[in-house]
């Protein structure tokens, strides 16, 4: 009943017009803004929720397709769709968007039409780089969230929020440019092997590129992708975007921006470029257990806890890219309900730090102590945090993760070996952290005055901690949804890459390097 309905467009296009709307609003009126804002994420939030209850799990092919005409002459469309890999990053963000602007009601103080106005478009950008299903209307919305995410920091971040911000915008930048080259590239050698030019990634994707074409490309494509992730050696923009972004650009980077990097190797690297993912896959796979492991040492001895949340996304989020690499139902499995995990608890982590801080205006360990009593409510909410970060049954961080343990298990057992420490030092540097803040001797004058969780701060962070406890005890309705999906790329991957390696004309040349063989893939 909805596939007659744009609603893809509809999730884009309210928030632009919400943009628009508020930037007409005279500035006498903060709360008029903050309001309406508030309504049409939540309002775009409720349009999104059709997806997921009438989302076909058996149906291979994109769903809520769109597509039309958009620049004729480059053969351009506006086409849009989702399946099993997307889905859940649409409502993701559809459901974080209107808990940060509620969280940011009284924290911004400054500007307030031009932060309303860029979390606006930002939401409009984030959406549209996951529905997107033409390459060079990916690569807009790619580029749209980043300039408002760069105001975001720039303007109302923290005392170096300028640097943090230029150092976000150069990383990113040099990573898109370089997948942009790669778009046009495909552009033009689709155009010279078929007679047509398009950038339809639909379309694309049915064309097998040269082995050697494929390693550059996924150079290209991979190195923007690890850079968003961000992955190791490529993660050191995250901690000062992290912490002098405020509270809801972290939760946003955090719980959305992040996942861009992990979709893109998702959407694009494994299904275009086969035989270079399945080459790159050693050397990506020990990347990711270098980043769960450097990230859990260096949160280990953070004294900020901000500081301290935003090393452990370089961890966790190793783990996501680990489990997409293996190639393995599994580890692609665990590596998507991962990305959706951290975005929750991760997220949640970012609202708590940025409650306590908005108390005490610092973020140093050393400054708490004994907060539990109090703060019982807060204790509540940032215990249930911290348990679902480091993976506790029960909660949504242990379904991702024994996934990802369980796919890299069945592939590489010496790999599965060396992340699975990446659980163990997780647990000690977040309960080591909560213990330092929450327990022992209320020593300090103003933490004795601190005021618990209004309710505001509640409505806030209860239907992120509903969604970590659901997933934690009931996680088959959304693994159900990208299960045929998940498939369906993995043996894309193996059948295209087979392919390639028959086809004379597209066998390999010999650049005098190869990476390693490729992991097994136990079942195939």
């Amino acid at each position: 009943m909805f596939d007659n309905l744009p609603i893809l467009s509809l999730l884009i296009f309210l928030p632009l017009a919400g943009a628009v709307l508020v930037s007409l609003t005279p500035r006498q009126h903060p709360g008029l803004m903050r309001g309406f804002t508030l309504g049409v994420t939540l309002l775009v939030f409720v349009i999104s929720l059709p997806l997921f209850f009438n989302f076909d799990s058996s149906r291979i092919a994109f769903q809520f397709e769109e597509r039309r005409e958009w620049i004729p002459a480059m053969r351009a469309t506006y086409h849009l769709g989702v399946d099993g890999i997307s889905l859940l990053m649409v409502l993701l963000t559809t459901f974080l968007t209107p808990l940060v602007i509620l969280s940011s009601w009284n924290d911004i103080k400054t500007s307030i039409k031009g932060y309303l106005v860029s979390m606006l478009l930002l939401e409009a950008g984030m959406i549209g780089v996951f529905v997107a299903l033409d390459l060079l209307l990916f690569y807009v919305f790619w580029e749209v969230m980043l300039i408002p995410m760069y105001f975001i920091i720039g303007v109302w971040g923290g005392p170096r929020r300028i640097y943090a911000a230029v150092k976000f915008f150069i990383y990113t930048m040099v990573g898109s440019l370089l997948m942009l080259v790669a778009i046009l590239f495909i552009y033009f050698y689709y155009g010279k092997v078929t007679g047509t030019l398009t950038f339809d990634f639909v379309q694309i994707r049915e064309l097998l590129f040269p082995e050697n074409y494929q390693f550059w490309l996924f150079l290209a494509f991979g190195l923007s992708f690890a850079i968003k992730v961000p992955m190791f050696p490529f993660h050191t923009w995250l901690p000062d975007a992290h912490v002098e972004a405020p509270t809801a650009g972290s939760v946003i980077l955090a719980g959305v921006l992040l996942k861009m990097g992990t979709y893109g190797f998702l959407r694009f690297c494994l299904p275009l470029f086969p035989n270079a993912s399945l080459q790159f896959a050693p050397l990506l796979s020990v990347l990711a257990i270098i980043g769960i492991i450097y990230g859990a040492w260096v949160a280990m001895v953070q004294p900020d806890i901000k500081k301290l949340v935003a090393y452990s996304s370089v961890s966790h989020l190793g783990f996501v890219m680990l489990g997409i690499f293996t190639f393995t139902h599994q580890g692609l499995q665990g590596a998507l309900i991962q990305m959706v995990n951290h975005g929750l608890s991760t997220g949640a982590l970012f609202l708590i730090v940025g409650m306590l801080y908005e108390r005490r205006h610092t973020r140093e360990i050393a400054d708490f102590g004994g907060l539990a009593r109090p703060l019982p409510v807060f204790t509540t909410f940032f215990m249930i945090a911290t348990l679902a970060s480091i993976g506790l049954p029960g909660l949504n961080g242990f379904v991702g993760e024994f996934l990802v343990l369980l796919g890299t298990f069945l592939t590489n057992k010496t790999y599965a070996a060396f992340a699975a420490t990446g659980v163990i030092f997780a647990a000690v540097y977040m309960l080591w952290m909560f213990q330092r803040v929450m327990f022992g001797r209320l020593d300090k004058e103003e933490n004795r005055r601190l005021r618990d969780l209004t309710r505001r701060e509640i409505a806030v962070l209860v239907p992120v901690t509903a969604m970590m406890v659901l997933i934690g005890v009931w996680a088959q309705p959304f693994l159900g949804k990208m299960e045929t999906s998940v498939d369906a790329l993995i043996r894309t991957v193996h059948a295209r890459a087979a392919k390639v390696n028959d086809a004379p004309g597209l066998a390999p040349l010999d650049l005098g390097w190869r990476i390693a063989s490729p992991p097994a893939v136990a079942g195939e």
